[in-house]
């Protein structure tokens, strides 16, 4: 069971909800430890006093500002929280605002809200409802581990969502902050109808599970590539940028190409496969033949790869990414599994399969 890391109360108008603060995500990622070069020897991070060298206790450390060099005036916890509004202990929500009003890089960390006790659950669900129904989120502040955050609470199926908002004064003006940025229109005529159709024929679902962090799979790769004393292979190099001449040839090769694929030809990351530089040189495929010279070389290649090794290539193997193919191999117990390419682990794993057949 989740644990609050801030309980308070929600206010709006006259109403009061005692809340809790909890964690939205659980983040995955790989933890390294620092290790000193040619060694294995762990490299840690102490807290010492700066005259002395003394290690510290993290008890015995306070906060101290610095109004000239060398003196500080000292500020306790304690001190800190009293000054808090409502002691650190209420989002107090000022205002309803459409949520289309809020640009996206205000918001930065997102945490659930939920009544601290059954009897509160009405009032609760009572105001969810209502900013469901409205579209509305409330703006609020509140304190939160020394800092005051700007937030916006909103509502989702059965459950209040909590997003730290950015200051005003924390968000950069792209037009000052960023060069290069366009200073008119650059899309016109027929290239914009073009880029519009493309957007339209790579439209999908919103899915978020057919998505996954495969550069945590690779970093686990090569992980146990190393510790084997195998090499893995690197990553792809990135596409050319577009040159300006051929934007009008590339987009619409990549629109035939989308066309092409269909449905049916989704990545397992949930959106259409990428055009290859092949397709987007103005040479549009028709045909089956055509189509499947348009498909990424890689799964092609893979097929083929299958087909030549005499064997009957599934289609689930056909369609898996190199982690999940390297997942299966590993199950299996193919040796040399982290030097082999995409086509070599679908070639060694339809072997597998059929030697355990035969």
């Amino acid at each position: 069971m989740a644990q609050p890391i801030w309980s308070g109360v929600l206010t709006f108008g006259l109403v009061t909800v005692p809340v809790g603060v909890y964690s939205a995500v659980d983040e995955h990622t790989i933890h390294f430890h620092q290790i000193q070069r040619s060694t294995t020897d762990r490299v840690r991070i102490r807290r010492v006093n700066e005259r002395t060298g003394q290690d510290v206790k993290n008890e015995d450390i306070v906060k101290g500002y610095e109004l000239k060099e060398g003196r500080y005036v000292i500020v306790e916890p304690e001190e800190l929280n009293e000054i808090a509004p409502g002691r650190s202990q209420t989002i107090d929500v000022s205002g309803f605002v459409d949520l289309g009003e809020v640009e996206l890089v205000y918001f930065a960390t997102t945490y659930y809200l939920a009544p601290r006790g059954a009897e509160y659950r009405k009032v609760y669900d009572l105001l969810r409802q209502a900013m469901e129904r409205t579209n509305r989120a409330g703006i609020a502040t509140f304190t939160m581990r020394g800092k005051q955050y700007l937030t916006a609470v909103r509502a989702e199926a059965k459950v209040m969502v909590l997003h730290l908002l950015h200051w005003a004064d924390e968000v950069r003006d792209p037009s000052k902050e960023l060069p290069n940025l366009p200073q008119r229109k650059g899309g016109r005529g027929k290239e914009l109808e073009s880029a519009v159709e493309l957007i339209d024929a790579l439209a999908i679902d919103w899915k978020p599970e057919q998505y996954r962090d495969t550069y945590h799979e690779h970093v686990k790769e090569l992980v146990q590539a190393k510790a084997e004393g195998q090499q893995i292979e690197p990553a792809p190099a990135p596409p050319e940028a577009t040159n300006i001449v051929d934007l009008m040839e590339a987009l619409q090769s990549s629109i035939d190409q989308a066309r092409m694929q269909g449905e049916g030809a989704r990545t397992p990351q949930g959106r259409k496969q990428a055009p290859t530089r092949k397709a987007a040189t103005g040479k549009p495929a028709a045909g089956k033949k055509a189509a499947a010279k348009a498909r990424p070389a890689r799964a092609g290649t893979g097929r083929s790869r299958g087909r030549q090794a005499g064997g009957k290539t599934s289609s689930d193997l056909a369609g898996l990414t190199k982690a999940e193919l390297y997942q299966r191999a590993t199950k299996a117990g193919i040796t040399g599994r982290s030097t082999m390419s995409r086509e070599d682990l679908i070639k060694a794993l339809t072997g597998h399969k059929r030697s355990k057949t035969a």
